[in-house]
């Protein structure tokens, strides 16, 4: 296997094992990333190329004086380099938007 050559796209995370011709990946391709990452659970993986991420997060609540648990849900685009599954934690990267709800994209999958 010919191993390709991946670009550094300004955030610390392992380059991925796979070799893929995706423009739109943010390793082979030309995709830029912003400054929001987040790491989240795949939830869903059933789409071509776009996983559900989910995470979870405390909001404390001044009234009374506790915090609440929250979640947060997104869509983002999962490269065939990557290729993340449902249950695996991943981090994923703020993008230009993709399509009309993605504008993530997965930058590794977290052992």
């Amino acid at each position: 296997m010919v191993k390709q050559k991946t670009r550094n796209i300004g955030i610390e995370a392992k380059p991925p094992e796979g070799v893929c011709e995706d423009l739109k990946c943010p390793w082979h391709g030309t995709l830029p990333v912003r400054k929001l990452v987040l790491k989240g659970v795949v939830e869903s993986a059933k789409a071509s190329k776009t996983v559900i991420v989910r995470w979870d997060y405390h909001n404390y609540m001044t009234k009374y004086e506790r915090y609440e648990r929250r979640n947060g849900r997104v869509a983002a685009y999962c490269p065939l380099c990557i290729s993340a599954k449902k249950g695996d934690t991943v981090r994923i990267a703020e993008c230009r938007p993709l399509s009309k709800t993605k504008k993530f994209v997965v930058i590794e999958v977290v052992k």
